[in-house]
């Protein structure tokens, strides 16, 4: 975000205001502009002042910049102005990408989906408008449904693009708009800047046509059918299916999926934890409905001390993440939510056992350990920037995943992050270890000892401002640390540069050694979706015996923690 003159403000909102074809959102911009001007109505003159103040603070924040395509596509707070989610940043949005879709395909086809967000239904109407309105062919995805869903219909009916209404796991408040194109797969550069220019090349709001009708309302058969049967069909046909669950679609619209999933599966039915099982866009059970998020799982953990399952599943708001629990009796209410990194090398060594062929990828912010099994088993590994757009671009994918609870079973079907499918590979997996009398947690340990103990956390740090996001990473660049809990820091990389053949992005990577470690890293970047700043941490202690298991985990705690500590004293933060 650029300082913006005062001056520039005003003829800026005054111009959006003008055009806003919203009530909502105009009603909103008028209030903060009256107060901007005028400051409260009152006769309390420092409340006035402050008013005043909050309202200049909010119209910089909405008009000094643009939305742009990030990690994963558009996200912001809903409301007026070009840097929230609104009509007319949409209408926009949707404008360009049909513009540069009709260079090429005067006919294409846009698939639209969404999800149960505040106005998500109604950003996807607007989205199906303008696309019409452009002259091409729009079809409607048949109700509030998952990611995944819309990834998957994308490439079954041969669509020139895909849209997903959605703001994934963020705060109530927000809402976002993915793209994706006829791969199945979200939009990269320069495909992104390419439908900005065309978007940054439209005249007024009023010059986009938009159309009142003739877009086609997909059906449940020609979408969720589809969808659910490929999904099972990813099982092994022999594999076992006693395996029982709790699970929580944390207010989302996973629900109705995964339970008809798993009863096509053969499963048990999930006991759903009653007080989120059904979609509600203000999310009020949850501070963040992120299911990584401290306390995210604690009403699920209650309903399992209750039903004593096998696993807890849960998905983020849209079900194209998934977070897995298991019982810990050791733990305040016996249960230990699986890292990301955990699931991922699980699921992978699950499609290894499956004798799956092809490349096994992950992103520079993931565990190595992904490498270390691919490289065991034969098969080709790739490392990505971060998103799922990049890990799904690995050529010959056959398995990919981020530790972000991200995970893509059957890239065949859908190019995406997909939660429905890995909750099914999942319990299959636990199913298939049960059998023998063995856990998850049991693989994790088999996994250690033939790789050495992979130990990775992620620690973030909300900064709304972007200046102090920037001037944090700006110290790091000028003043590197050497010592890291006290390991060495061997190099320090701007990713911004590029690094290892891969594209710039913005952040940082430091590579560390010492005693005691095989090797160690940290990368420091800002988020592509939230206001953070993420550093993600990975030591490798090696594990000589089972006997050395205990002390590995320990000697990796307490590394991982100093690390972090002297990290954020290098940072500020």
């Amino acid at each position: 975000m650029t300082t913006v003159p005062a001056t520039d403000l005003l003829v800026r909102a005054r111009a959006w205001l003008a055009e806003d074809p919203d009530p909502d959102t105009r009603a909103e911009l008028t209030g903060l502009l009256a107060a901007a001007e005028c400051g409260a109505t009152g006769s309390n003159e420092g409340a006035g002042s402050e008013e005043q103040a909050r309202a200049w603070s909010s119209l910089a924040e909405r008009f000094s910049g643009t939305l742009r395509f990030g990690t994963a596509g558009l996200r912001a707070a809903m409301g007026a102005g070009p840097m929230r989610m609104n009509r007319t940043v949409v209408t926009r949005a949707a404008a360009g990408l049909a513009a540069h879709l009709r260079r090429t395909d005067p006919e294409a086809l846009v698939v639209i989906g969404y999800d149960a967000r505040h106005r998500s239904y109604e950003f996807a109407l607007t989205t199906a408008a303008t696309v019409v309105g452009a002259g091409l062919r729009a079809a409607l995805l048949p109700g509030p449904l998952p990611t995944p869903v819309l990834a998957f219909t994308v490439r079954r009916l041969g669509a020139a693009a895909g849209v997903m209404v959605t703001a994934s796991h963020n705060p109530a408040q927000d809402n976002g708009y993915k793209v994706y194109l006829a791969d199945g797969a979200q939009i990269v550069p320069p495909l992104d800047a390419a439908v900005a220019a065309e978007i940054d090349a439209l005249g007024p709001l009023a010059s986009i046509p938009t159309a009142a009708d003739g877009w086609a309302i997909l059906t449940e058969r020609e979408t969720v059918e589809p969808y659910l049967a490929r999904a099972v069909a990813t099982l092994d046909p022999g594999s076992p299916r006693g395996l029982t669950t709790v699970y929580t679609p944390l207010h989302g619209v996973g629900r109705d999926l995964l339970l008809a999933a798993f009863a096509r599966a053969g499963f048990p039915a999930p006991v759903v934890v009653p007080e989120q099982g059904e979609p509600d866009p203000d999310f009020p059970t949850l501070r963040f409905p992120n299911p990584e998020e401290p306390g995210a799982l604690d009403l699920a953990f209650r309903t399992a001390a209750r039903h004593a399952p096998d696993l807890v599943l849960a998905h983020d708001p849209d079900a194209d993440r998934l977070a897995v629990a298991v019982p810990d009796p050791g733990l305040p209410g016996g249960w230990r939510a699986l890292s990301g990194d955990e699931v991922g090398a699980l699921l992978a060594a699950h499609l290894v056992a499956r004798r799956a062929e092809g490349t096994f990828a992950t992103t520079i912010v993931s565990s190595s350990l992904l490498a270390r099994i691919a490289e065991a088993a034969g098969l080709g590994y790739a490392e990505t920037l971060t998103g799922f757009k990049w890990i799904t671009r690995a050529p010959g994918l056959r398995y990919g995943y981020e530790e972000a609870l991200g995970y893509c079973v059957d890239p065949e079907a859908v190019r995406d992050k997909d939660g429905l499918t890995a909750a099914l590979a999942v319990a299959e997996l636990a199913g298939v270890l049960a059998e023998s009398g063995r856990t998850l947690g049991d693989l994790l340990d088999d996994l250690a000892l033939t790789h050495g103990l992979h130990a990775t956390e992620q620690r973030s740090a909300r900064l709304h401002d972007p200046h102090r996001m920037a001037a944090v990473l700006a110290g790091l660049r000028e003043r590197p640390p050497t010592v890291l809990g006290g390991l060495r820091v061997d190099s320090a990389e701007d990713l911004g540069q590029g690094a290892d053949g891969l594209p710039p992005t913005e952040g940082l990577r430091y590579r560390l050694s010492g005693d005691g470690v095989a090797s160690a890293r940290v990368v420091v970047r800002p988020s592509g979706t939230e206001p953070k700043l993420k550093c993600y941490l990975e030591v490798v202690v090696p594990v000589p015996s089972s006997d050395a298991l205990g002390d590995a985990r320990t000697t990796a705690r307490e590394l991982l923690a100093a690390i972090a500590a002297d990290l954020g004293s290098s940072a500020g933060i």
